[in-house]
């Protein structure tokens, strides 16, 4: 089996990191590593979103934020244990990933109040167009 790839703190960028969390699965599997106090295993994120992941997509969307730096994942038998690099990029970019994290609970909370507010409207219920 190969050895699985983890850049150096000194080649990771600030560019790969946005990216990388931009995807809405993504950002949500880093939230909850990042969260978490001990490594956590591949397959407990197979229903992140409100959607089913498939496992091929699970295991690309993991080397996403392996090859980003974001995280560090070690095998054991057939699981992968991840666990966030949040140290390491604090030190090399501080600040950067509270941002991001609170940004993303941000937008979250908003989606839910709107969200609400559009199930609270009358059914027959239309805009005006003037």
């Amino acid at each position: 089996m190969r050895p699985l790839f983890h850049p150096s703190i000194e080649d990771v960028t600030v560019e790969t990191i946005l990216h990388t969390l931009s995807d809405p699965v993504r950002a949500a599997i880093y939230m909850d590593i990042a969260a978490s106090d001990c490594p956590q295993v591949c397959s407990s994120f197979l229903h992140v979103s409100e959607k089913d992941i498939p496992k091929s997509t699970l295991s690309q969307h993991f080397k996403a934020l392996r090859d980003a730096g974001l995280i560090r994942g070690e095998r054991r038998g057939v699981e992968m244990h991840n666990v966030s690099r949040c140290d390491e990029i604090n030190k090399r970019f501080p600040g950067l990933l509270a941002a991001i994290i609170n940004a993303h609970k941000v937008q979250a909370s908003s989606k839910t109040r709107s969200s609400v507010v559009r199930a609270r409207k009358p059914a027959g219920a239309t805009a005006r167009v003037r």
